[in-house]
């Protein structure tokens, strides 16, 4: 990836998240000052995108979870062994800073948090997102996410279908 005007990262200690401003209170409060103890306590993990200046254009955040088989679409439900649940990985959030909204940060994000969840040698069957409104879940829906039936805000995408996917998620396009 030289010459990329990102890297994407874990955070560090190193990395100054004060001047960080998605325009979100709450992704931008999470951000500056509480991902640093969900990481400690392993309950998530935050990657960002990091200019040549190592400013945080972006972040996201990955975590294990689980999608109840009952809660998936029927006709993908019953493809899957009858176990209540199956394993999947949660993005709890997805931020792009002000100054860089419009550029194909966030689906580039995207990209590679899928890539990721996908590449991991333990097990998941699909990425989840709960999208905060309604223009993030067609965000989502644009990506090739499914809606869960019952929860309009709550989308998956199968994690076998990432690779056939991940060159065409809005490449960054200066």
């Amino acid at each position: 990836m030289s010459g990329a005007p990102f890297r994407v990262a874990p955070l560090e200690a190193a990395h100054d998240r004060t001047p960080f401003n998605s325009g979100s209170e709450p992704l931008d409060g999470y951000f500056q000052r509480q991902v640093t103890q969900d990481i400690r306590r392993r309950i998530t993990a935050c990657f960002v995108a990091l200019t040549h200046e190592q400013r945080i254009a972006g972040y996201y955040t990955l975590a294990s979870t689980s999608l109840l088989l009952s809660d998936l679409p029927a006709a993908i439900g019953k493809k899957l062994p009858r176990y209540p649940s199956v394993p999947a990985v949660r993005m709890g959030r997805l931020a792009v800073d002000q100054h860089f909204k419009g550029q194909g940060l966030g689906g580039a994000l995207l990209a590679d948090a899928l890539d990721r969840a996908a590449s991991a040698e333990i097990a998941a069957y699909a990425m989840m997102v709960d999208a905060k409104d309604e223009s993030a879940a067609s965000f989502y829906r644009h990506h090739g996410f499914i809606v869960l039936p019952d929860s309009p805000l709550t989308l998956f995408l199968p994690l076998a279908t990432v690779h056939s996917r991940v060159g065409r998620i809005a490449p960054y396009d200066p």
